[in-house]
Formats: C-alpha cells, structure tokens, sequence
C-alpha cells in the first residue's frame, strides 16, 4: 500500500504488532534508554508511536513483540520467526531480512524474493497486514558498493511483491537522511539512534500515517571533507575491528546471533513511552568516525 495511493490510515488500526527480522528489527545500534544491556531499534520506535496513538485515541495500548535475531538469514527468520508470529494472531507483522544473505558472495536475490514472497502470501492469506523495507543504497558505501546490484535487484522484487499481495513496504533506499555517516555505527552495517527514528519515521509514512517529526527525512548539516590520511586509517581499522571478526565468524559456519534469543519473544501491551525515541538520543556514541562510519561521507550530506 502506498500512501500516495491510499487513504491515510487510520492510526487505531492496528492493535497487535509482532515484528520478525535480524538486527536491524532488533536494533543494533541503538541503545535502549531505559535499559543500557538491550538495544531499541526502529520496530520498537515504530511500535510506541503506534501505541501512543492508540491511547491518545481512547483506546488500549499496542500489544508487541520483537523476535528479531541478528545475524539470521532469510530463510531462518521466515522458517523459525515466522511461524511464532502468525501464532500471535497479530493484525501488523513486519517482515524485514535479507541484508545477511545479500553480503555474502554468490548469494541470489531472485530465490531470496522466491523466499519472502512465499511468506507474504502466507500471512496476507491469514488476514495480516505486512509492513516489508527495502534495503540500503550502498553506491556510497565503499566496499559494500560491491553489493549494490544485489540490493537493487532483490528491492524491486520487494516492490513488485508488495503490488502483488496489497503490502506496505519502507523505502529505505530512498531515504537520502541516512546516505551519512553520523546515521551509521562503527561497523558501517548498522545504525545509530538517529538512523533508526529516521527509519521509524520512514515507517509511519509507509504505513500511510502522519510522521511524529515533520524534518524526518531532511539531511543533516553539511560538513568539511575527511583528510585522504584520516579517512584511511580509520578504514585499516575497521577492517581489524569488524570485518576481520565477522569474515572468521563466516569461515567457521557462525553467527553473531547463534546464543541469542528474542528481546521481547512475548506479545505484551506496550506503554506509549517506552521505546519512543527523542531528537535527545540521536547520534550517540555508537556514531562512526569522520566521514567512514556509513554509506556516505559529510561529503554528500545534501541530496542532489
């Protein structure tokens, strides 16, 4: 469903959310302020908003659960998630993986649409509303412009299969906000706080819904270029820091997410306050160095 197509929803539609994903439904990186061991993340922004509009509305707060694992596949969060959630009897699940499968060499975005498109049906034939995201522009992102093809291509099935089975679906590639460094973390895959209310705003508007911050998709403010030298040694070191652990993790069949279970695995009324995010919690110090911890550099802060 497309907000430009489609009335404006109703903000009291949903009652009960499960959303369904790897880390960035989980929320890496972004620290949750009520609990420093856990992260927030834009699902969980998402499901405060929601929650506050319904109670602004009279009605009971959102019921929601998380079962976003990072690090999972496509093929696992669909087989291992997927089935838990529809168990919820929720009327909104968010579908959002596939950003593991596409770094990984050889992977094929037209069986992974195969994939999520099986899982669509699945849960539109059971009278749920599916809220999918398409992947990141990488064309700025150094060496994960390597995938930018892939993500392409595995976005326009997502489109495609959201035409076909009346979806809602986040454009995430479209969100020029976040082609910044400041809206990614020190391992460049993941976002900062601001990254993700962005993506939570981004949400809302997909949803057909008014966004909380009128600036949402506005960049931030133009900044000096990043010295050749400096730019370099921080590159040297995010290969020591991240990319190394991460290709050892690959070469000996492991994930990040093997010993983890669901953040919030219980469908439970969500109070209004509880994962909203504020202008106060953006970029915190999760926020990679100058001009190389995202996608893009202060370079290339305003859209062209």
């Amino acid at each position: 469903m497309n907000p430009v197509l489609h009335p404006v929803s109703d903000p009291a539609r949903w009652s009960r959310y499960v959303a369904v994903g790897d880390s960035m439904t989980e929320g890496l990186w972004d620290p949750d302020p009520q609990d420093p061991e856990r992260v927030r993340g834009w699902a969980d922004q998402l499901a405060g908003s929601l929650s506050a509009r319904r109670v602004d509305a009279g009605l009971t707060a959102l019921e929601y659960a998380n079962l976003a694992i990072r690090g999972r596949l496509l093929e696992r969060i669909v087989d291992e998630q997927l089935p838990v959630a529809l168990e919820a009897e929720p009327d909104l699940i968010s579908l959002v993986g596939g950003g593991n499968d596409l770094l990984r060499p050889g992977s094929d975005p037209d069986r992974m649409a195969g994939v999520l498109e099986d899982a669509v049906h699945r849960v539109r034939r059971a009278g749920v509303d599916v809220l999918l995201a398409t992947g990141t522009d990488t064309r700025q992102a150094g060496v994960l412009r390597a995938i930018r093809g892939r993500v392409a291509v595995y976005n326009a099935h997502i489109w495609s299969i959201a035409r076909r089975h009346d979806a809602y679906v986040v454009d995430v590639w479209g969100l020029r906000a976040i082609q910044d460094w400041r809206m990614w973390a020190q391992d460049r895959i993941h976002l900062t706080t601001e990254g993700h209310q962005r993506v939570a705003q981004a949400a809302l508007v997909a949803l057909g819904l008014t966004p909380d911050d009128e600036a949402w998709a506005d960049p931030l403010a133009r900044l000096a270029p990043v010295p050749s030298g400096q730019r370099f040694r921080s590159d040297a070191e995010w290969f020591v820091r991240d990319v190394y652990p991460w290709a050892t993790r690959r070469l000996w069949g492991r994930s990040s997410g093997d010993t983890r279970v669901p953040k919030r695995p219980q469908v439970e009324p969500l109070a209004p306050s509880a994962t909203a995010a504020t202008p106060s919690d953006a970029t915190g110090p999760t926020a990679g160095a100058a001009g190389t911890g995202g996608p893009g550099s202060a370079e290339r802060v305003t859209p062209q």
